[in-house]
């Protein structure tokens, strides 16, 4: 009897849950004009009093005052703010719900090499997390697999739709391989602190992986094998230069000698996501033509002899120096709703043009993730995939998310920060101060 009972428990929480989220939007129907707003085109352009015209999902137009609306439903938004949806690169939304419950966290597989694992048909989209991020701007994530040395396949998700079939942007866009680095990380639950080790089990991972990438390789070259790989099959792109290899690396020797053994390999697209020290390597990284997603710059410093603001200056440093470079929360899923305000962080430390800033989460993404064709910045002919901010969306002060669209469709901006929030105001609203009551 208990056992039905927790039974029957799991399945009405499951339900209400569900019914929590608001349903996705319904496909944009007659053609839409955003008029008298700032437009943030997201490649370092801004038009005053704009006007920008969608239709079908689609940017039609992008002007200044003169633009020609035909006939479209005009939305003044003088004072107002138009931006490109932002995209957050490897993240784990939709893949985990609560850390401390098993059960909701479905990003990683068993095993050391599993190339052929999909995120892709993990993402839930009935997550509670996707609405919070959506309420901040951030309309695109990349669901990206962990565990083992390599995960398996990311993919880049809309942050709306009734499931990753009606989500999905971009199917299996690249390979996600974590480096065997020199040293790690040993954290001491008695005192709580971190220390740097060597890495003794270093060159038990080198050896199978570089076999496996050997052996990849050799597969991509046959037209037609007889049989099927699955493994092999999905790294066939990581040599025709249609998938990325996203490598997470941190220390400059490391990030040196994965791009080194990516180019050995024939890899044609490689990626440095945390690249924590890349600040030592700028130069190689500028030659290599090798792009860094970077972990969130709200740190300390890895070292004692780093400066204690290095980690918010490191975008300016990589920027400066010619590297492309974006932003991401990489495991903190549930902090991914403060991404604007990451590039605002960066803004603030050295790259003092906003709009410079804004490419980390715009243009930038879209270009390391092979979608700067479909999103990234207010174009004609991209998608219509942009949100409305009542000031400016970097700062945390003023960014306030009126309206938001993904591929035209005009997405309910509810959530449960929002939902709380009303409760308890509602609950506190009509109560009289504690010293009035004594």
């Amino acid at each position: 009897m208990k056992k039905l009972t927790i039974t029957l428990w799991a399945f009405a929480a499951m339900f209400t849950a569900k019914a929590q989220n608001p349903a996705p939007a319904r496909p944009q129907t007659r053609p839409i004009a955003l008029t008298g707003a700032t437009i943030h085109v997201g490649n370092g352009q801004v038009v005053q009093n704009g006007v920008l015209v969608f239709d079908k999902g689609v940017i039609t137009a992008v002007g200044g005052p003169g633009t020609e609306t035909n006939g479209a439903e005009v939305i003044s938004l003088n004072g107002k703010h138009v931006y490109p949806g932002l995209i957050s690169p490897a993240s784990t939304v939709g893949l985990q719900e609560v850390a401390a419950v098993r059960s909701t966290l479905d990003y990683s597989e068993t095993g050391y090499i599993n190339p052929n694992i999909r995120a892709l048909i993990a993402y839930n989209t009935d997550s509670e997390v996707i609405p919070t991020i959506r309420n901040n701007g951030v309309l695109l994530t990349q669901a990206m697999p962990m565990g083992g040395v390599v995960s398996g396949s990311s993919s880049v998700m809309q942050t709306d739709g009734w499931n990753w079939e009606d989500a999905v942007l971009k199917k299996d866009d690249g390979i996600w391989l974590t480096w065997p680095g020199y040293f790690t990380r040993d954290f001491n639950m008695d005192d709580f602190t971190a220390s740097l080790k060597r890495n003794e089990k270093r060159q038990e991972a080198l050896n199978p992986l570089r076999a496996t990438f050997a052996d990849a390789k050799a597969y991509a070259a046959l037209p037609s094998p007889e049989t099927k790989n699955l493994k092999f099959e999905a790294m066939r792109g990581l040599f025709d230069g249609s998938k990325n290899l996203y490598i997470r690396a941190d220390y400059g020797k490391d990030i040196i000698e994965a791009v080194q053994f990516a180019k050995e390999m024939g890899i044609r697209k490689p990626v440095i996501v945390g690249g924590e020290g890349a600040d030592r390597v700028v130069e190689f990284l500028k030659e290599a033509n090798v792009p860094v997603i970077l972990n969130t710059p709200h740190r300390l410093p890895n070292r004692e002899d780093e400066a204690v603001d290095l980690p918010y200056r490191l975008p300016s440093i990589l920027a400066k120096g010619g590297v492309t470079v974006a932003i991401s929360y990489a495991e903190e899923w549930w902090r991914t709703r403060n991404l604007p305000f990451l590039a605002g962080t960066a803004a603030g430390f050295g790259l003092t043009d906003r709009e410079e800033a804004l490419k980390l989460i715009t243009s930038n993404t879209a270009k390391i993730l092979g979608i700067d064709g479909q999103v990234g910045t207010l174009e004609r002919g991209k998608h219509a995939t942009l949100f409305v901010s009542r000031g400016d969306a970097l700062d945390m002060r003023t960014n306030v998310v009126e309206m938001a669209f993904i591929q035209g469709r005009n997405v309910n901006l509810d959530d449960k920060h929002k939902r709380l929030y009303k409760i308890y105001k509602g609950k506190y609203e009509g109560e009289r101060p504690l010293a009035e009551k004594k």
